[in-house]
């Protein structure tokens, strides 16, 4: 069986031969991957045993996005390079329309028409495409886009004090996914990525009532998009935190699958009980303690429990629910592929 056919069957909640599964890096677990087992293909996931290929377009690229110490990015934001004990990150500095809201007139996101951009998803799609399952993306894609560019704090209050604002901030900043995922499903893309962080580990961000005024309807048009173009693709949606409060909602403008099930946020078996003939989820492995703290073991335990409970029946993909961060070792990424796989060691 193919991973393409594998993971169909999964997100039609079918069984397969085996549960899917995929995982994604930040640059200094990559690096350290490819340099300690010698790993030269261009997509690191596919030597280890990823199902699904991820190319990404739009602001999600704007992470580690310029040269050190600070750069601004294609919309406008400055970044500037940071450090912690275990790797480097980026963070915002300058949203280019804090202050004066008249800016919001003459801001022109991307062109998210322009082709180069695409460049990478074909190429990927012609290496694997008729093996893997292909994923276009283009998260931070209308809320966390708006409040990158206006700064947090200035828009979770025009949200509350100026909603007519708001809503054109938004409108402007979401026709990118949108003309993206279309662009997408006519590239012959399985499946198209959108995401927002709109919850913390305890709840919603903004409330429920804001989260339906402003988000749910523009989320709905975002996800109608792609299916207009091809009814079989699926969509998935990337929100960290618990934001269970809108799983039916999400279920009901048509969502497929749920990333990343945060399992310090929501329970992934719990999750699997109550939204698994609904809604697919992808994720459930812990970044913040398993993989960078668990012995090799302690991560090929998680990993058997998540495919033996939300795995059942189809409906999941087992995954980190996160980029693999610097602070965990290779030995536990090993330990996740190998389980993942059925236990078999991995040769390199």
């Amino acid at each position: 069986m193919t991973s393409k056919e594998r993971v169909a069957l999964a997100l039609n909640h079918e069984a397969s031969d085996r549960t899917p599964i995929f995982a994604s890096f930040v640059p200094e677990v990559e690096q350290k991957i490819r340099s300690e087992k010698g790993i030269d293909e261009p997509d690191l996931g596919v030597a280890l045993g990823n199902d699904m290929i991820k190319t990404c377009v739009g602001l999600e690229l704007s992470f580690y996005g310029g040269e050190k110490p600070e750069y601004t990015c294609p919309w406008g934001i400055k970044w500037r390079w940071a450090e912690n004990e275990s790797g480097e990150y980026t963070e915002i500095v300058g949203p280019p329309l804090s202050g004066d809201k008249s800016k919001l007139d003459s801001f022109e996101i991307p062109d998210p028409e322009e082709e180069s951009q695409y460049d990478d998803f074909r190429r990927m799609k012609a290496l694997y495409g008729d093996e893997k399952w292909m994923i276009g993306s283009s998260q931070i894609s209308i809320f966390e886009a708006a409040w990158y560019l206006r700064g947090m704090e200035d828009f979770m209050m025009d949200m509350a004090l100026d909603p007519d604002y708001a809503g054109a901030l938004m409108d402007k900043v979401m026709q990118f996914p949108l003309v993206a995922s279309r662009k997408h499903a006519e590239m012959g893309a399985d499946m198209v990525w959108f995401g927002d962080d709109i919850a913390h580990q305890q709840g919603m961000m903004l409330s429920v009532d804001m989260w339906r005024q402003y988000l749910k309807p523009r989320l709905a048009k975002l996800i109608a998009e792609p299916k207009r173009v091809n009814p079989n693709i699926k969509v998935a949606y990337h929100s960290c935190g618990n934001c269970e409060a809108i799983l039916d909602d999400l279920i009901e403008i048509g969502l497929d699958v749920l990333n990343p099930l945060q399992p310090m946020a929501i329970d992934p078996f719990e999750a699997k009980k109550r939204y698994g003939d609904r809604l697919s989820l992808f994720g459930g492995l812990c970044v913040q303690h398993t993989m960078p703290m668990g012995s090799p073991d302690d991560v090929r335990r998680s990993v058997r429990k998540l495919i033996d409970e939300c795995g059942k029946g189809g409906g999941y993909i087992c995954a980190p629910a996160h980029h693999v961060q610097a602070d965990t070792s290779v030995e536990n990424v090993m330990a996740f592929y190998e389980e993942g796989i059925g236990g078999e060691k991995l040769k390199f």
